[in-house]
């Protein structure tokens, strides 16, 4: 029997969630999920949530309905997968401190904008096995992060923006449990686009083969 994943969108379009959700949806097609791509959150309230193996948000500073919320957050600790990137999970739904909870952190900055920037392979989990540090060009995420998160990639920031922040080490990939479910977050992927990166779409692709149900 195949797995079932929801994709869910919105919010900012800078962020391209169609095309992002789209791609989303290719990738775990072609694993064999049975994927349903939901414009907006009120496929949240559905009933049958929990019996979903992974869901996907990909919503940029949104806004969710309380038993929406209520709904995911029993889901995922449920045992529901939960699983997404850069601003479409970590600055999903911005006055919601359960969803930050759930998810292991919240976007704050990105200094300078788009720029040049290295991703540091910081663990030996099959995530991001095999891969080295490599160079980035997008935005460097500044972020309030959960310390109980399994971080598997870093990044280092530089002072040339903004000097206060420079010598942070910032945590780009992680994996957590929240209950009973899976939970894996990437901060790389401003656009669609970024998929191109083959280091981003395989630690992408392997984050939510992992957190989707185990069972």
């Amino acid at each position: 029997m195949s797995k079932t994943a929801l994709i869910f969108w919105g919010g900012w379009e800078g962020h391209t969630p169609a095309r992002s959700a789209a791609v989303v949806g290719e990738i775990l097609t072609g694993h064999g999920f049975e994927v349903r791509i939901e414009q907006g959150t009120s496929a949240l309230a559905d009933p049958q949530l929990s019996a979903i193996d992974l869901i996907v948000p990909v919503v940029t500073m949104s806004t969710i309905e309380k038993p929406e919320l209520q709904n995911l957050v029993a889901a995922v600790s449920g045992g529901t997968g939960l699983a997404g990137f850069h601003g479409t999970m970590g600055d999903s739904f911005r006055n919601e401190p359960a969803y930050h909870f759930m998810t292991g952190g919240q976007w704050v900055a990105h200094p300078g904008d788009i720029i040049d920037y290295r991703v540091d392979i910081t663990s030996d989990d099959p995530i991001v096995r095999g891969i080295d540090g490599f160079a980035y060009r997008s935005e460097q995420y500044y972020m309030h992060v959960d310390p109980s998160n399994e971080v598997l990639a870093t990044t280092t920031f530089g002072g040339e923006h903004l000097d206060f922040v420079d010598g942070v080490v910032m945590p780009v990939v992680w994996k957590r449990r929240y209950g009973k479910g899976r939970v894996f977050f990437s901060a790389l992927g401003h656009t669609a686009d970024e998929f191109s990166v083959p280091q981003m779409r395989t630690i992408f692709e392997r984050g939510v083969l992992w957190a989707s149900r185990a069972a």
